[in-house]
């Protein structure tokens, strides 16, 4: 069976996107839709299929089963929910939505019977792809195996470079009402999520959250030092920041009290009584930056593997909520960021509770 796939939000990230679908059997991109005439022509160009101006359009013109939305925060909850009513599964870009109350919504509508073909529930997929790469599950089943011993905590760092210009060319990206945040919602969320994903669920959220290099460019936060406490007690830690000379690699550890993990460009797992194991990352895709990892295609390809079961994804907008209300809680922790930026966050943050 081929899937008609429709992308709407023809930018960078899409590009990724319409490569997996083009290398994969079962599935068949008709249509792209964005609001701007310039990325409309560049799709023609580029992928030579037709476009349409509004999701209305689209969705009637091309008949989609699948919706891929790669558009700005903000614009996510609208298109999401146009799709569903149409009857499509829809894969969304990370975050879910640019504020939880939008994105509770969406995570409602995905749990809401008939709104999917046929009366089934409704496919809807978040975008979190460092979960499939080999690294992380192999951090992952190191953890739960407990081959070393108990977490004793984590330390991840997210050392990335955005000029001035990544801004301007996009204003949306360093608004609060276009992105829902900075640093940590459109870069540094990955790691979140495989912090949380890795070491479980976060209850706690203590940290600094700041504008330290482009505070003349942008309205939200650039940089971030934040404290999570897991629901087992340990904790770890995120440094991350935008103002990088260069995009260098994420890195996580994983201390245990046998051993330790530390991925970067590859995984190394060292342990008392074992020889060192490393597991090498797949090379990344043709149209991705190397630094935003290398398993989109593999995520892609897993959601619409379960299409025609109508299996729901594993990465569902309730999964995607975790990651979100964690950078919202450093957000709120800083006193309604950015009046307080900088300051340090003073108490547990409700949206954990």
């Amino acid at each position: 069976m081929t899937l008609r796939a429709l992308i709407v939000g023809y930018g960078s990230v899409s590009a990724v996107h319409a490569e997996a679908l083009t290398s994969m059997p079962n599935a068949r991109i008709v249509g792209v839709c964005d609001v701007n005439p310039e990325r409309r022509t560049a799709a023609e160009l580029e992928l030579g299929v037709p476009t349409a101006q509004s999701v209305g359009d689209a969705l009637q013109s091309f008949t989609p089963d699948v919706v891929h939305v790669t558009t700005p925060h903000g614009q996510h909850e609208p298109v999401i929910l146009e799709a569903l009513r149409a009857g499509c599964d829809v894969l969304t870009e990370k975050p879910l939505s640019s504020d939880l109350a939008s994105a509770e919504r969406i995570a409602e509508a995905a749990r809401t019977p008939g709104l999917g073909r046929a009366g089934r529930r409704p496919r809807v997929g978040v975008c979190f792809q460092n979960r499939y790469n080999l690294s992380a599950r192999a951090m992952k089943e190191v953890v739960e195996v407990g081959e070393f011993g108990a977490i004793k905590g984590a330390v991840a760092t997210v050392a990335w470079h955005r000029p001035p210009e990544y801004y301007t060319d996009k204003p949306w990206r360093g608004t609060w009402s276009g992105s829902g945040g900075g640093l940590l919602i459109n870069q540094a969320i990955h790691t979140v999520d495989l912090l949380q994903w890795i070491m479980g669920p976060v209850v706690d959220v203590r940290g600094r959250v700041g504008t330290d290099a482009l505070n003349e460019i942008i309205e939200v936060e650039d940089t971030a030092a934040l404290t999570l406490t897991h629901e087992s007690g340990v904790r770890s830690v995120l440094m991350a920041t935008n103002a990088a000379p260069a995009n260098l690699p994420v890195t996580m550890d994983v201390v245990m009290e046998r051993g330790q993990m530390r991925s970067g460009t590859e995984l190394l797992i060292t342990g008392e009584g074992t020889p060192d194991k490393v597991v090498k990352e797949r090379l990344p895709s043709d149209r991705s930056k190397a630094y935003w990892g290398s398993s989109h295609v593999e995520l892609i390809r897993d959601f619409y593997e379960g299409f025609e079961a109508g299996e729901k994804f594993w990465i569902d907008p309730d999964e995607a909520m975790n990651s979100l209300r964690i950078v919202k809680a450093a957000y709120d922790g800083a006193g309604g960021f950015p009046e307080r930026a900088g300051r340090e966050l003073d108490s547990t943050n409700p949206y954990l509770v």
